[in-house]
């Protein structure tokens, strides 16, 4: 019967791309043309932190980058699916303050794509960056929590929506730059439930990485707050230039 419905509605409201509207094989997707317009991140990239490289030799598979060499990340890995282009900018953008929350389901899917790596090291609860309850009001929702809703569907791993919280409203991170990101937002999360994470293996989730200031403070939370370990998957990864 589910069946039935679902291929009646598809011919009277057949599926369309979410960027242009053509009419495409399953919801929540994009038609080809539209599709090949994002760069998916994959190998080779750092074993560490999982900025990719530039240069595509296949012999650098295990290679980890210059800042990891130097720099102690209290992350264990962080990973992303595609690189921030002209392209996922518009769709992030439609979905952080237009509404297109219909979009978490398909950027769900592509970070299931950046997973294999942190998947291998085990996660016990997948934790999702919060947002002030000032920015909450006003947005409506948090795009991270729906990002991490529709991912723990996909992996059947649990996730704590109201653990980790955000005790002090902050000015937009796109707006900082440098060590300003980081006085941003020092001291602004905080762990209500300690005893729920202690010793667990956290999958934190956002949907942009630019500088990784954010996912390291609330990184820095978590681990204060007992986690055994963090790792961060994001959407999308702003390259350093």
């Amino acid at each position: 019967m589910m069946r039935l419905m679902r291929y009646l509605i598809d011919t009277i409201l057949p599926p369309r791309c979410l960027i242009c509207g053509k009419i495409v094989l399953s919801p929540h997707s994009l038609c080809e043309e539209c599709f090949q317009k994002v760069d998916f991140i994959t190998t080779p990239y750092c074993k560490i932190c999982g900025m990719p490289f530039e240069n595509q030799s296949q012999t650098m598979a295990d290679f980890v980058c210059p800042d990891c060499l130097t720099h102690k990340h209290i992350t264990r890995l962080n990973r992303s699916a595609v690189l921030y282009n002209d392209c996922v900018q518009n769709m992030v953008l439609a979905f952080k303050f237009a509404d297109k929350t219909q979009y978490s389901k398909l950027f769900a899917k592509w970070m299931l794509t950046a997973f294999s790596d942190i998947q291998k090291q085990g996660i016990d609860i997948i934790i999702p960056v919060p947002l002030s309850y000032k920015r909450l009001i006003k947005r409506r929702y948090n795009q991270a929590a729906l990002l991490a809703k529709e991912f723990s569907a996909l992996t059947c791993i649990e996730a704590d929506f109201y653990n980790l919280i955000k005790i002090r409203h902050t000015k937009p991170q796109a707006q900082m730059h440098g060590p300003a990101r980081l006085k941003n937002i020092k001291n602004a999360y905080q762990v209500k439930y300690p005893e729920r994470i202690k010793g667990k293996r956290i999958l934190l989730i956002d949907d942009v990485m630019t500088t990784g200031a954010t996912l390291k403070e609330c990184t820095k939370t978590l681990i204060k707050a007992g986690a055994k370990s963090v790792d961060t998957l994001t959407l999308a990864r702003v390259r350093k230039d």
